[in-house]
């Protein structure tokens, strides 16, 4: 299993080094991960992978404005180089509840407009139940990629 994220206040960071440990410790599942950020080298993905991504919003209420991508551009142009958005078997958003229609929103923009699923979501750092509902949907959705 691959993941590919990007993490700016270090929530998300946090969540997928909890989740590696937790495939570990208790499923002996061994999970790659790939941080990606502004000085990141930009490079053809070679295998499929899951994007773990946060929410961070130009202001407003997410619905008719505050709509704009803020500081995680990086990972929209990585998944965009070469089409490597073509490998990719969902996205797992995060974010703050408290900004409603805001909350996952910029993984919600990237199903969208690269055709993948939007596949779950926790807010901020997660819950223990959190890593291990995620972590259950990614294993499923690796079985039906597998058997498309």
């Amino acid at each position: 299993m691959r993941i590919l994220y990007i993490s700016i206040s270090g929530n998300t960071r946090s969540f997928v080094k909890r989740l590696v440990t937790y495939a570990s410790d208790k499923y002996d599942t061994q999970i790659e991960v790939k941080e990606i950020h502004e000085n990141s080298v930009f490079e053809d993905e070679p295998m499929p992978f899951f994007t773990f991504v946060p929410t961070y919003l130009d202001g407003g209420n997410g619905v008719d404005n505050g709509d704009t991508e803020i500081l995680t551009e990086t990972m929209r142009e990585y998944l965009d180089y070469h089409c490597n958005y073509h490998f990719c078997l969902g996205v797992i958003g995060s974010g703050n509840k408290n900004f409603n229609n805001q909350y996952c929103l910029t993984a919600k923009q990237y199903a969208e407009k690269f055709d993948f699923p939007f596949l779950a979501d926790y807010e901020l750092r997660g819950t223990q139940e959190d890593l291990e509902r995620v972590y259950k949907i990614l294993v499923e959705r690796i079985t039906l990629s597998k058997s498309e």
